[in-house]
């Protein structure tokens, strides 16, 4: 069966905050590692029927960016959950959100 593998390392200060946050996957065509300054994670967990999840964010990473970040998830869960589900109203509903968020967030455009 074919495995890809997706490795994330995360390097800490002495108090354990993220410093750097580092990614590379089998796939990504010689771009070798990348640094990031958030990551959030989710994994749906079937047995227990809950979601386990890893969010983190390096001292670095601003407020403005962290809310151009939260935009871009959020449109990309809206776009997910009208592929995953085929359910138009309400991932329409959602992208109805995140244009409200943009513009409660003074982020349009991003």
């Amino acid at each position: 069966m074919p495995k890809k593998d997706i490795n994330i390392s995360v390097e800490l200060d002495q108090d354990n905050v993220p410093e750097n946050i580092i990614w590379n996957a089998d796939d990504m065509n010689g771009m070798g590692e990348a640094k990031c300054r958030a990551m959030l994670l989710s994994l749906w967990d079937s047995e227990a029927k809950d979601t386990l999840k890893l969010d983190l964010w390096t001292k670095d990473m601003t407020v403005d960016e962290m809310k151009i970040f939260f935009h871009q998830t959020l449109v990309t869960m809206a776009d997910t959950l009208k592929r995953a589900t085929n359910d138009e109203r309400i991932s329409g509903d959602m992208m109805d959100f995140c244009d409200y968020f943009a513009e409660k967030m003074e982020i349009k455009g991003s």
